[in-house]
């Protein structure tokens, strides 16, 4: 499993002035009589939010007894929240073993995709039998929390799952570890899956250094391919050829990996210390485009990439001091450490920022919006994280931190929030910003282990809310193929419904349909190819956007 972070989850009572301008929003909590690990918050397009983690189902306990088949461990357990955070379903998926979900998508229909690693074998709701002692389990689910298919994939050794992206394609790339494997290349390798829509396993690319590779984050880029970020203790080592020329490798590969293993792809640069990046771009086929290693001598590790107009970033955390390829010394425990490549994985800048003691990053965004010219361009970056005191998991001086920097590195702004009421036990897991200039965090509370409940607040900030760009309508995507969203940038009078028309070009209405969202979903799969008009309507307001249907 991965690890969670001990953070500032007192953030999740009262919001203290130190934060000028931050306010609460709304908070929910999700509560539980068992331990429940959160590890994520994923945002819809319309801005419905998953929660995803992994809990011990008592109702399913509770109707097994005396069943052999009964549920042992933890299930995967997702809570959907609407708009204003209000619960709208709550699901588990588990077998009779420990099953932890560890990574979960929106896909662009608006349903999920959730990913874990899997104990079990087939039973409960698992519908394949493991391939060794722990495999990789992915189910693709619909917005109303149906399944719609599930896929086991794994070797023969113990298998941990990572990340998960939708490709441009509509299919999927899975990643993970595989650990333990003598045969392979060190104490722990990177895998990676190429799914296609269906679930289909199409291809596997395993790759590794001399020792321990991890992976930390993945992201899907234009081109059909992936960049994947990995957390490597690694030296360099020799590719191992293609998988079907390679006995060993066959004698070691389960069956059902062995016919999608394209190749195995060695680390090609050597560590600069205890732990590096290592970055590497893949394309659709998941072949190794480049590879790229940084570090200084000391640890150094990653935590999130995202994707600019020209390239991408990487923000983590370094306790390295001026050496190999990292350019500023630490100036107190851990430092950020941010890096900007193009498109080559060239470094084009890099950037450390110190808050104080021990500071880690959770989240990034890239701030883009649209020029004079009608073009998109970078504005800027937005990081997330928090500061704790070395060694003091119960620290009262932990904050949370936001960190505005531009295109260059340079820092704009920081913000600190920070709050009151901490319990225990707390665990912040999650920072997210949302696309209306809010934003989202979650974790865990609880006044001992084993009683823990999830928890969720959304903030609003005037600092945020200024990053963002403002239209009093928009559609996404346009051209539109089955389903468009359609959100509307002012405010309802409460109580109030929006009406969103659709009108054909002759000014025929051919949909209509009440919201008090601000994002609503609209379906468009039965409209004949061309151009429509998009109208929302208020007591005192009218706007309306075209699109095109495909």
């Amino acid at each position: 499993m991965k690890n969670i972070s001990i953070g500032v989850f007192c953030l999740l009572g009262v919001v203290t002035a130190t934060a000028q301008q931050t306010k609460t929003l709304w908070q929910k909590d999700i509560q539980s009589s068992t331990q429940d690990f959160l590890t994520t918050v994923t945002s819809t397009i319309d801005r419905q939010i998953l929660l995803s983690g992994s809990s011990i189902n008592q109702k399913r306990q509770q109707l097994s007894i005396g069943n052999q088949q009964q549920n042992r461990g933890y299930d995967y357990h997702i809570v959907k929240l609407d708009q204003q955070g209000n619960q709208v379903w709550e699901k588990y998926f588990g077998g009779t073993r420990h099953d932890y979900l560890m990574s979960s998508i929106s896909t662009q229909e608006g349903g999920f995709a959730i990913l874990g690693t899997s104990f079990s074998s087939q039973s409960g709701d698992k519908k394949e039998n493991n391939l060794g002692g722990s495999d990789v389990w992915l189910i693709r689910i619909s917005e109303n929390g149906e399944e719609l298919w599930q896929k086991t994939i794994g070797t023969k050794s113990n298998d941990e799952a990572s990340a998960i992206v939708q490709s441009s394609d509509l299919g999927f790339f899975v990643a993970g570890n595989i650990n333990d494997n003598k045969k392979l290349f060190g104490s722990k390798d990177v895998f990676v899956s190429k799914l296609d829509e269906d679930g289909k396993l199409k291809q596997t690319t395993i790759l590794g250094g001399n020792a321990l590779d991890e992976v930390i984050d993945m992201i899907p880029t234009p081109d059909g391919g992936a960049v994947l970020l990995v957390y490597s203790t690694s030296g360099k080592t020799d590719n191992m050829g293609n998988a079907d020329n390679s006995t060993t490798q066959n004698e070691n590969m389960i069956p059902e990996i062995t016919s999608a293993v394209k190749t195995f792809i060695g680390k090609s640069e050597d560590n600069f210390g205890s732990g590096d990046y290592w970055i590497i771009k893949l394309d659709k086929n998941i072949n190794v485009e480049w590879q790229k290693t940084y570090g200084g001598s000391g640890d150094d590790r990653p935590k999130t990439v995202a994707k600019t107009l020209n390239g991408y970033i990487v923000v983590g955390e370094s306790r390295s001091q001026s050496s190999g390829t990292k350019k500023e010394n630490v100036k107190e425990g851990t430092d950020i450490w941010a890096i900007n490549f193009d498109k080559s994985g060239n470094e084009i800048w890099q950037k450390s920022y110190n808050f104080g003691n021990r500071d880690v990053a959770m989240s990034l965004d890239v701030i883009r919006k649209t020029n004079k010219d009608n073009f998109s361009e970078d504005r800027g970056f937005l990081l997330g994280g928090y500061t704790q005191a070395e060694e003091k998991v119960k620290s009262d001086d932990e904050k949370f931190w936001m960190l505005y920097i531009d295109v260059n590195g340079k820092e704009e702004w920081r913000k600190y929030v920070e709050g009151k009421s901490k319990k225990q036990q707390e665990r912040l897991v999650s920072a997210k910003l949302q696309s209306d200039g809010t934003f989202l965090l979650a974790g865990t509370s609880a006044q001992q282990l084993g009683e823990e409940n999830w928890k969720i607040l959304k903030l609003g900030d005037k600092k945020l809310d200024d990053l963002v760009e403002k239209k009093d309508i928009r559609i996404y995507p346009n051209p539109v193929e089955d389903y468009a969203y359609v959100e509307i940038d002012f405010e309802l009078q409460k109580g109030e419904e929006a009406e969103i028309r659709l009108h054909d070009m002759s000014g025929k209405q051919v949909q209509s349909i009440k919201t008090k969202n601000a994002v609503t979903k609209i379906n468009t799969s039965s409209l004949p190819q061309g151009v429509y008009i998009v109208t929302a309507n208020t007591s005192n307001k009218s706007v309306n956007t075209k699109i095109v249907k495909k």
